[in-house]
């Protein structure tokens, strides 16, 4: 499937966290990246995007995660010596485990032969959204995705094609609504922030003070950052 371009290009994941050095020990080896030398909370990969920063906050986590990480992995082993607790079996519904990483945050692990235990693979990341077609028609538009190719008629699902590090960007519907600032976001540059509140994003905060970004959400509310890259 042929992509189209994009407005936006993916820069980085981002989790919030109360213990910043413990949750960045346990996402480097959870997913394979390496801690920057002189700050150890910023999770460096190979490729261009993989990037992860592991951001001190204030407020505790107070509900389920609305936006997750799915981790390809050979066995659990590695991720429970870790700190990480299954919530859930694979059962009837799933085929995977719904886990818990060091601070609680939702993960799911799925097990795949011939991979090792660690370091994982990250696989997916999972946003839950009250209509996902709509949402990821819209992430879609802004990083040039393209729908999976057989897509499913109760979530929604875009295809990497080499335009972020990882397989898919996923949408699925919930019940429940949002109702505290996400912990887990990504960034994304773009040459104006004007081509994304021209198609919906609204600007929650302006650069000044201590960032030099604009934080913004997405017509669920979903927070995201974007860095202005002139071209």
């Amino acid at each position: 499937m042929s992509q189209t371009p994009a407005v936006a290009t993916w820069q980085a994941l981002c989790l919030d966290a109360s213990d910043q050095p413990r949750l960045a020990e346990f996402w480097a080896a959870a997913v394979g990246r390496r801690p920057d030398p002189h700050d150890p909370t910023h999770l460096r990969g190979d490729a261009e995007g993989e990037q992860i920063w592991v951001d001190a906050v204030p407020e505790p986590r107070t509900a389920k995660n609305r936006v997750h990480l799915d981790v390809e992995t050979g066995d659990l082993d590695g991720l429970l010596a870790l700190g990480a607790t299954v919530l859930r079996e694979p059962g009837d519904d799933i085929s995977w485990h719904v886990m818990a990483d060091s601070e609680g945050g939702e993960f799911c692990a799925f097990l795949r032969p011939g991979r090792p235990s660690l370091p994982g693979r990250l696989y997916e990341v999972v946003v839950d959204c009250a209509d996902p077609h709509a949402q990821a028609a819209w992430w879609g538009e802004l990083l040039g995705l393209a729908p999976e190719r057989e897509p499913k008629e109760h979530y929604a699902a875009l295809e990497s094609g080499g335009r972020l590090p990882f397989d898919y960007l996923c949408f699925v519907p919930v019940p429940e609504p949002k109702t505290a600032k996400n912990r887990v976001h990504w960034d994304v540059e773009v040459a104006d922030v004007a081509l994304l509140t021209g198609r919906g994003a609204t600007v929650l905060r302006e650069p000044g003070g201590d960032i030099s970004w604009h934080v913004l959400a997405d017509p669920e509310g979903n927070e995201f950052c974007a860095f202005t890259v002139r071209t």
